[in-house]
């Protein structure tokens, strides 16, 4: 698997600095996207397992890289491959922030390929929650 099999990036703009747009996020218990349930198995950092609970399903995923109050990958392992998910931070001012989320699917598997492009739907919609949230 060389080249991802699927990417798909959204961005948008909060009213807040970038530093608590970040620490926001990365405090899990403001994770609200029900009926999903998230359990993080220690602090926010490299190495720290991410489990994400759904009716009938159990997905775990890996937080490969932190740049604190930057940027973040978590990675999901799927039966057969990986979602990388890449949150990046940035300042737009001193109180207005960017966040893009950026999705890399690196598979052989065109169903997963497939399934992954509901996400094209969904992430927008959860991230303008999120910002709502911050906000």
């Amino acid at each position: 698997m060389n080249a991802p099999a699927w990417t798909f990036e959204y961005s948008i703009d909060c009213n807040t600095s970038r530093q608590f747009a970040y620490r926001y996020w990365t405090d899990i218990a403001n994770w609200n996207d029900p009926p999903a349930r998230f359990e993080l198995d220690g602090p926010f950092e490299v190495g720290s397992r991410l489990t994400t609970t759904l009716p009938g399903q159990t997905y775990h995923s890996i937080i490969c890289h932190v740049d604190p109050d930057r940027a973040a990958t978590i990675e999901m392992q799927l039966t057969e491959g990986v979602l990388s998910s890449r949150w990046e931070f940035e300042d737009r001012t001193e109180s207005r922030t960017r966040i893009t989320q950026r999705l890399i699917l690196s598979t052989t598997n065109a169903s997963l390929v497939a399934q992954a492009t509901l996400l094209e739907q969904t992430t927008p919609v959860g991230m303008n929650k999120l910002v709502a949230a911050i906000e």
